[in-house]
């Protein structure tokens, strides 16, 4: 990671997620347009908080998705945000789909 990635901390129960990046060609080699290439919704969580505040006894409680998951995102939502000329996806840790596990 990168100095400002590093320094990015998301408070509470946000986390900080890399999209993946659109297939630009087919299996068999074909090239496919932007505007055709279908919107991914699937990504890598790069930085999470420090969990969610219980309001009943303020206590925190931690967060489901760790640093490296892989998880699938809903089609819109979140807050784009560009660190080092690359952008990522701030959400909420409720609005994350899924967890996808390891194989």
């Amino acid at each position: 990671m990168s100095g400002a990635l590093k320094r990015f901390l998301p408070l509470f129960d946000r986390v900080l997620i890399q999209r993946a990046e659109a297939a630009t060609k087919s299996k068999g080699g074909i090239l496919i347009p932007e505007k055709a290439q279908g919107k991914v919704n699937e990504g890598t969580v790069v930085a999470v908080g420090t969990g969610a505040i219980n309001e009943s006894n303020g206590q925190v409680r931690p967060l489901a998705v760790a640093v490296g998951d892989r998880v699938m995102l809903p089609e819109f939502g979140g807050t784009k945000i560009e660190l080092e000329d690359k952008e990522y996806t701030l959400f909420r840790e409720t609005d994350i789909i899924a967890k996808i596990a390891k194989e």
